[in-house]
């Protein structure tokens, strides 16, 4: 809708992950760091955590895009309560045939599949999304997948990304072990009001546009409510810029912005800083 009035060449702010649009400032370049070291160092589990909608998606999206042709990658990203058996996912991650197998059989596939690409010179990663809704013994069933070995060689990788409710879990008595497994481990942090800016900047010059559009103040204020959550940025430039499409404004004035939080939240569907103190402070807690 707003595209050509902005001049972009296609959406800046979509809420779908998307590498194109990764801005890597020192947090997100960090923990794609400490994914990037997991891997090449065959460390046995990786754990990345951070909150909902802080871009942890979109990291695993990048480095899917840099990963070798000598590593064999599953991907289980539908995690919830009624997750299933565990096997069962992950021989589907790998389209290995499942159905209507036992569960022992099940392991034997698995086995038989992560021996073979040893044998092969491949290296297996499995990469579970969301993985907080694991429940622990979903958990202690991976640590004990991870037991897999070929000539004494640790054949089987594994990358979690998940809420920080993850973390918690991995604390408790009886995933003690587990938690002694994990060789990386990093939390994302929320952006900063400094790192929104330059988020934003990043993200509309990526799309074509000119970053003039978000003037400082304004992306200072897209902090303030977003507490500096990336998915939150998003949603709040893309309304934005549909309200000033609206209004045929060239720029995205801070009372655009008012504007669009003022209507979500009279609608019940944002809630924001003046609901909830940001963990990053803004002066004297009014808003920019």
């Amino acid at each position: 809708m707003y595209e050509a009035f902005y001049g972009f060449s296609e959406k800046p702010f979509s809420l779908l992950p998307d590498p194109s649009f990764l801005y890597l400032g020192r947090k997100h370049r960090m923990a794609l760091t400490m994914l990037q070291y997991g891997l090449m160092n065959n460390a046995g589990f990786t754990v990345i955590t951070g909150e909902i909608g802080s871009g942890k998606t979109t990291l695993i999206r990048q480095l899917l895009d840099e990963i070798e042709e000598d590593v064999t990658v599953g991907l289980i990203t539908n995690t919830h309560e009624s997750f299933g058996d565990l096997l069962q996912w992950v021989l589907m991650a790998y389209g290995i045939e499942y159905k209507g197998m036992e569960k022992v059989e099940l392991y034997e596939a698995f086995v038989q599949f992560v021996v073979g690409e040893y044998a092969e010179n491949r290296r297996t990663v499995l990469i579970i999304d969301e993985a907080q809704n694991l429940s622990p013994k979903t958990l202690e069933e991976l640590r004990m997948l991870s037991n897999i070995n070929a000539d004494k060689n640790q054949v089987l990788q594994m990358i979690m990304v998940g809420q920080p409710e993850l973390r918690t879990m991995l604390m408790l008595p009886s995933l003690k072990q587990f938690a002694q497994r994990v060789s990386v481990s990093h939390h994302l942090d929320a952006l900063n009001s400094e790192e929104t800016v330059k988020y934003i900047h990043h993200r509309v010059s990526v799309a074509g546009g000119d970053p003039a559009i978000f003037p400082a103040k304004s992306c200072s204020l897209i902090w303030y409510y977003s507490r500096g959550v990336p998915r939150v940025i998003n949603s709040l430039c893309d309304t934005s810029l549909v309200y000033g499409f609206a209004e045929q404004s060239a720029t995205v004035e801070p009372e655009l912005i008012k504007d669009v939080v003022r209507d979500r939240k009279a609608g019940g569907l944002f809630t924001t800083h003046d609901d909830e103190p940001a963990t990053q402070q803004a002066g004297n807690g009014d808003p920019p």
